[in-house]
């Protein structure tokens, strides 16, 4: 395994961590938590690096803690292709699976809560509720992987952007503690050239329909990417996606 940048990075105790109630852990007990808090250890990798490349031998899982990152597929040829984002309580990783599988980037730095591999397998085989969270994750993942199928195919431009925005919000762990009352503020995570990529656009695309945004109110724009949403159900409307809640339920 290539050897990745990383900073020291104080421990967090589970009762205080940020993505308790999203993250793998949700369902354990005090005793489990203890248990957990024994075992894990932090990385924070700067933004710009790569967390881990396509093909490596991974030796630990993780939780995202803070700040977000991408999954990349490099083909034969050399092109790239992003393929998902990872935001805080996403996990890094597969038990049962001794290589990655795409390429994990950080866009911001991104601090990890990490568990060795066979540590966290075997704390698995003792304690339900953590492999119970992990299939329910893995669900979740697949239904994210058939909504992103559906943005990519049938969605308008001005849809793409605002189902990403959207999204951002839906699972940033620390925006969700804020709920659907008052404007939500973050920093886009993506520059409008990987936003491009990522939805099937140009950049002159991204561009444009970020600014029909702006023009029409549903997001106000602070330098390129510091993003005010405020109001949450008008940036749900402009997603096309049902009034009953659809993939935002």
């Amino acid at each position: 395994m290539r050897a990745q940048p990383q900073v020291t990075t104080p421990h967090i105790q589970c009762e205080d961590c940020p993505i308790l109630h999203r993250a793998v852990c949700a369902k354990c007990e005090t005793d489990e938590l203890q248990e957990l808090d024994a075992l894990k250890y932090y990385r924070t990798v700067p933004a710009g690096h790569t967390v881990v490349w396509s093909g490596d031998e991974m030796d630990f899982v993780a939780s995202i803690v803070s700040g977000i990152a991408t999954l990349t597929q490099t083909m034969e040829d050399g092109r790239t292709q992003m393929v998902g984002l990872l935001l805080p309580s996403d996990f890094v990783g597969r038990p049962g699976r001794s290589e990655a599988a795409f390429d994990v980037t950080a866009t911001t730095d991104v601090t990890l809560c990490c568990f060795r591999k066979k540590t966290f397998e075997e704390m698995m085989m003792r304690t339900p509720r953590i492999g119970q969270r992990l299939l329910e994750m893995t669900l979740d993942e697949l239904d994210a992987a058939r909504e992103w199928m559906l943005l990519l195919g049938r969605k308008t431009a001005r849809e793409k952007i605002a189902t990403l925005l959207a999204i951002i919000v839906r699972r940033d762990a620390s925006l969700r503690l804020m709920g659907k009352d008052g404007p939500l503020e973050f920093d886009l995570p993506l520059t409008r050239e990987a936003m491009a990529d990522y939805l099937g656009l140009t950049l002159e695309t991204v561009s444009r329909q970020i600014s029909a945004l702006r023009k029409s109110g549903v997001i106000e724009l602070k330098g390129k990417r510091h993003i005010t949403i405020p109001d949450l159900d008008r940036l749900l409307e402009e997603t096309g996606d049902d009034a009953d809640g659809g993939m935002f339920a």
